[in-house]
């Protein structure tokens, strides 16, 4: 799969809605009645995040079993990372920031793959290695709508999705930029719901965070 049919597969995931669910999951067996709900809430792409060892599991589970779910996984460090996801049923793999073996193996990859930057030195060199959409992370600590906005003239060429201590407050500040297609945030699924199985609840904020607009 070429690099610009890769690319078109991202930017179509980015504008699926304002936010893309960023999960970290204990508990595999709550991967479905999650993902139905972040679904039903209007949220139907989804990174799960590689930081448990539950998540592949989860993966799976959604992949196979939850209609209109767009399954990825985030916190992609390797070549066996980018594989594993694909094997687990992901449609793109995220990555918090970006390395030469990671970038070489995603370019022999057909997983799309959302690298991070965190320096417009960084997301120049990402640029260079044609990844038009990248993930501007971690948003806030690097400094926040106001870096990021600043990118839009320079770096014209590049749509973001920043992530990193966003929330519902904040998302508009980032969403009101031209250089921003969604957001990446992890109060959707928050821990606790999450344990408690609490379905309902995650779908309310869902609902609340698809109504959320966006300039780009």
């Amino acid at each position: 799969m070429s690099n610009e049919v890769k690319q078109a597969k991202v930017a179509a995931t980015l504008a699926l809605a304002p936010v893309v669910p960023v999960v970290i999951i204990e508990d595999a067996s709550k991967a479905v009645g999650m993902a139905r709900a972040l679904v039903a809430g209007g949220i139907p792409a989804i990174e799960v995040t590689l930081r448990t060892p539950a998540a592949l599991d989860a993966v799976r589970a959604i992949a196979a079993e939850v209609e209109g779910a767009f399954i990825g996984v985030g916190t992609v460090l390797t070549a066996k990372d980018l594989e594993a996801a694909f094997k687990a049923g992901a449609k793109f793999a995220v990555s918090p920031g970006s390395s030469p073996r990671l970038l070489d193996a995603a370019d022999d990859h057909e997983l799309p793959l959302l690298p991070g930057a965190a320096t417009s030195s960084e997301a120049m060199e990402l640029l260079e290695r044609g990844y038009r959409f990248q993930k501007f992370f971690p948003a806030v600590p690097a400094g926040g709508a106001k870096l990021i906005g600043a990118w839009a003239s320079p770096l014209p060429q590049i749509t973001f999705c920043p992530t990193g201590g966003i929330s519902l407050a904040n998302a508009p500040d980032f969403l009101a930029l031209p250089n921003v297609a969604c957001v990446g945030g992890s109060w959707l699924t928050p821990a606790d719901k999450l344990a408690a199985g609490d379905y309902a609840g995650i779908e309310a904020l869902a609902r609340e965070a698809a109504q959320l607009k966006r300039k780009a």
